[in-house]
């Protein structure tokens, strides 16, 4: 196996220190070669940097592939859309097939929240997703919501397999509160903690968590945690002064080893959506929170693949997005049973632990790779 992505650069929007300045560069991990290319990143979010950034992977990554043996299947990821098309030119050199994985359906989700509005380009990543399922084999969706968006556009069912995001059940796995070091650095031993942690971005209303967070004041011991990009926080900061939040507290991302830690400090764990957002789109954090064992309140559309997937877990409520008043209501509700909130996450980690286990996952995709593999033809068959 070997693996052909980008130089490091998130979350922080910027190369890892130890890869700069380098157009290549091949490591070895555990046995697969990983062949990483140089790519245009800036921590500015805009249409121009997002498509130096596929440009230059789309580009500098081709000479990458070429720099090793033939492979017997692609597997390439997505998004991003543009990265389609020297696969399929590598497919049609090498006779290989393709295996598509969809992370995120493009253009419908990029347009819907207003990232696309330019007709021409519109136009053409429409272009580039038809020629992504024309030129795959298979390809592996992450939900329920995805298939039916793929059967809608006519993409043949039989090219369409359901594979859910995994997440590892022994790394993030419920954890004791006592002695938690997120809760003693952050004055949070005797408070009940609401936390939300990932992307703070277009789709992502966090001030609605902050003002949910205002209307529960009188609740003397609760704690509001948002933890994310620096950025991002600076401009939540100053939304929280205006606000006069005194029970939110906004910390950077943490080392992914303090992960299941920093999730144990929680008593809630949030999933925040806006409510345009499209309605296939699947949060990776909510395995990881029903992995964790904490309760989940989903502010997500009511009719989308996030808030279908935490009704079947069992893990969580789901309540209206955008909706302060709502969220305060269900946090409240939660504060004041907390009996409720250990059978929530409780029936969520049993729920990750048969549906999101990363090896059943992993026993999946290698089944589906397997499956890509010529059969070796038999002696009486040449002759």
């Amino acid at each position: 196996m070997r693996v052909v992505t980008a130089m490091p650069w998130y979350p922080n929007s910027e190369i890892a220190p130890e890869y700069q300045g380098k157009l290549y560069l091949t490591e070895n991990c555990n046995g697969v070669k990983i062949q990483r290319s140089f790519v245009w990143i800036s921590r500015e979010r805009n249409f121009k940097n997002r498509a130096l950034f596929e440009i230059s992977f789309v580009f500098l990554s081709f000479f990458q592939v070429l720099k090793g043996s033939r492979p017997d299947v692609i597997f390439l990821t997505i998004p991003g859309l543009p990265v389609c098309v020297p696969a399929a030119i590598l497919s049609w050199l090498y006779r290989t097939p393709i295996v598509l994985n969809l992370q995120d359906i493009l253009p419908d989700a990029a347009v819907h929240v207003g990232l696309i509005r330019n007709p021409k380009m519109i136009r053409l990543f429409t272009w580039l997703e038809k020629f992504a399922y024309k030129t795959a084999r298979k390809i592996s969706v992450i939900s329920d919501g995805f298939t039916e968006n793929l059967l809608e556009k006519k993409v043949p069912k039989e090219k369409i397999i359901e594979i859910p995001n995994w997440v590892d059940i022994n790394f993030i796995k419920p954890l004791e509160k006592e002695d938690n070091y997120f809760r003693k650095e952050n004055n949070l031993d005797d408070k009940f903690v609401v936390l939300y942690s990932g992307n703070i971005a277009l789709t992502q209303p966090l001030e609605i968590l902050i003002d949910a967070a205002v209307k529960l004041n009188h609740l003397d011991n609760l704690a509001v945690v948002i933890v994310g990009k620096q950025e991002a926080l600076e401009r939540l900061e100053k939304y929280s002064c205006g606000k006069k939040a005194t029970n939110v507290i906004l910390k950077p991302f943490q080392p992914r080893h303090k992960l299941p830690e920093m999730l144990a400090a929680a008593n809630v764990g949030m999933v925040m959506q806006k409510h345009n957002v499209i309605s296939f789109n699947m949060p990776s954090k909510i395995q990881v929170l029903l992995a964790s064992g904490r309760a989940i309140i989903a502010s997500v559309p009511t009719n989308g693949t996030a808030a279908k997937a935490i009704e079947k877990s069992g893990g969580g409520l789901v309540i209206p997005p955008e909706d302060s008043q709502a969220l305060a209501s269900a946090i409240e509700h939660l504060y004041r049973n907390p009996q409720l909130v250990k059978s929530l996450g409780k029936r969520g980690r049993e729920y990750a632990k048969k549906v999101y286990n990363f090896e059943f996952i992993l026993d999946r995709y290698e089944e589906l790779l397997l499956s890509m593999k010529k059969p070796k033809k038999k002696l009486n068959e040449l002759l």
